[in-house]
């Protein structure tokens, strides 16, 4: 489809690894990723962009999604002074022509963002727990008070396997990025604390 709008393909990759490399190798203009890749298919692509982005800030990126991968759509969308950079929804794109002159676009230096993202963006910003249902806050709020999750199962006349089931959705719904370095459970806490003290 790219070539019938004016734009050679250099190189087609099928993960990360394989991106980093191939952008190294070719130097294109652009660069068109899909925000999951394997071998884990979580934001694998997104995590390479922003790594080439902070290599070569001028490198214009394009990450495609099916929905907004908050961990590191930000520091997508920052890098760079916020130029040569895209980030669309897949399910959002609906006219070829319209998605090549985006393409183009950011080619020359744009900033073409879905405004779903922008959306979801600024919502999350503004109180990134809103997204959990009641129950899930309740189970954060006593994770937050260093409770285990027998305590929390015991408190709330759940199983601990429901528990962790509610610890694992709000994981999700905060887009923790997993993380050999970090403990998300920790982040779940710090950001639950960063929301109640706005």
């Amino acid at each position: 489809m790219l070539p019938r709008f004016g734009i050679e393909v250099v190189a087609a990759v099928g993960d990360a690894p394989a991106l980093l490399a191939a952008v190294r190798d070719h130097r294109p203009d652009l660069v068109i990723t899909d925000v999951r890749m394997p071998p884990e298919h979580t934001d694998e692509g997104l995590r390479a962009a922003v790594a080439l982005r902070a290599e070569d800030p001028r490198l214009a990126v394009v990450a495609l999604s099916q929905y907004v991968q908050h961990s590191y759509a930000a520091d997508l969308l920052a890098s760079g002074s916020g130029r040569f950079i895209g980030y669309l929804l897949k399910d959002r794109i609906g006219d070829v022509a319209e998605f090549a002159g985006q393409l183009h676009r950011v080619a020359a230096g744009a900033t073409v963002v879905d405004p779903e993202v922008v959306r979801q963006l600024m919502q999350r910003r503004r109180d990134p727990l809103r997204q959990l249902s009641p129950r899930e806050r309740e189970v954060l709020s006593l994770v937050a008070q260093g409770h285990s999750n027998a305590a929390v199962a015991r408190t709330l006349s759940l199983t601990e396997a429901g528990v962790a089931k509610h610890i694992g959705n709000v994981l999700a719904k905060l887009d923790l990025p997993v993380s050999d370095d970090t403990n998300r459970r920790v982040l779940a806490v710090l950001t639950y604390l960063r929301a109640r003290s706005d």
